[in-house]
């Protein structure tokens, strides 16, 4: 049976270490993805959130076309998309929707839907779209979808994600463990 899977993209497509290099750059740090202990990165960099969304309105062009994907998880979604749905539901602002489509195109990640909501909250998109199963790096995300729509959601394992789970969030290390229990979960599915 045909499963309908969402995932986000920056973070758990794309590497969660995307952005540092032009943080290191334009901040003149020299931080690694182990310094991030928080989602808020204006937190990292110690200035005012408006301050940060200035410089991210610059760079978000640069970052989202150039941003590398996760090691294999190209070759596993294309293996889903046989026989599944795949679904992108990603904080992007509506603009860089054409970035975003091209990437993916890119990258050769194959998709049935992407919808850009422009902010963190997923939760009328992932009902909106049926999704079944999500994928994440967001913490509170994770936990809130999990929670609100009943579903089991993936979280990949990152410094800035390691706040205490519900059991219905599952966190994986990398795009092998995330497939493995998807599998298991399949079969659970077919029983």
């Amino acid at each position: 049976m045909q499963r309908r899977l969402g995932f986000d993209i920056d973070g758990t497509i794309t590497d969660p270490a995307t952005f540092i290099p032009y943080i290191n750059q334009d901040f003149h740090k020299n931080f690694t993805l182990d310094d991030i202990s928080d989602y808020d990165l204006s937190k990292l960099l110690k200035i005012d959130e408006s301050k940060f969304w200035e410089w991210m309105l610059v760079n978000e062009p640069t970052i989202y076309r150039d941003a590398p994907l996760i090691k294999q998880v190209d070759h596993i979604l294309k293996r889903w998309h046989v026989d599944h749905e795949l679904i992108f539901i990603t904080a992007r602002k509506k603009q860089y929707e054409a970035i975003t489509v091209d990437w993916l195109k890119q990258h050769d990640i194959p998709y049935q839907h992407v919808e850009l909501i422009g902010h963190h909250n997923k939760l009328a998109a992932v009902k909106k779209q049926g999704v079944e199963l999500f994928f994440e790096d967001k913490h509170d995300n994770a936990v809130m979808i999990a929670e609100e729509c009943g579903i089991p959601v993936i979280l990949f394992d990152t410094p800035y994600n390691r706040l205490p789970i519900p059991d219905e969030v599952i966190r994986v290390s990398n795009w092998q463990e995330a497939e493995s229990w998807v599998e298991n979960w399949l079969k659970e599915k077919r029983l």
